[in-house]
């Protein structure tokens, strides 16, 4: 007898206000420095592209983006540590990239934290090229750390 893991099926949904603790304790799991529920209402409020992926019953990453006058920056990206390495970070990104391009951007814009390789990475795979470096850009457990910034043309 043989036993098979089946990984719970995945969507894609907006982001409801209802949603935000669920979205906090995503965030507080994997950032040291997590966004603040008022941040993450802010940007409901203000009709920001927000999303989160279910997997099960559980909001497992969630995804926050703004879209005007032809940019689109993707300002949040969180996956659960449990939950990484599984494509869920690529199925969001394409989502965000989608809506963009649905959106008439012609250019997506994001900072990433210069120690994220694995996000870093996702970026470059994705065709995101680094246009410039934020120095001090976020707080760290010590001091500060650089942003590097990521764009890419959509059509």
């Amino acid at each position: 007898m043989s036993a098979v893991l089946q990984e719970p099926l995945s969507f894609i949904r907006p982001m409801h206000p209802d949603d935000v603790p669920a979205v906090l304790e995503v965030e507080s799991r994997a950032y040291s420095h997590p966004w603040t529920e008022g941040v993450l209402l802010d940007c409901l409020r203000v009709g920001y592209s927000c999303w989160v992926c279910e997997c099960g019953d559980r909001i497992a990453a969630h995804v926050v983006m703004s879209v005007a006058i032809g940019e689109a920056h993707l300002l949040n990206l969180c996956v659960g540590p449990s939950w990484q390495g599984r494509g869920l970070g690529r199925r969001l990104l394409r989502r965000m990239l989608r809506i963009a391009r649905e959106s008439d951007a012609d250019t997506m814009f994001l900072e990433v934290r210069a120690s994220n390789q694995g996000a870093r990475g996702l970026y470059e795979s994705e065709g995101f090229s680094e246009i410039g470096r934020r120095r001090d850009y976020y707080p760290a457990r010590r001091g500060r750390e650089d942003a590097i910034v990521y764009a890419k043309a959509i059509f």
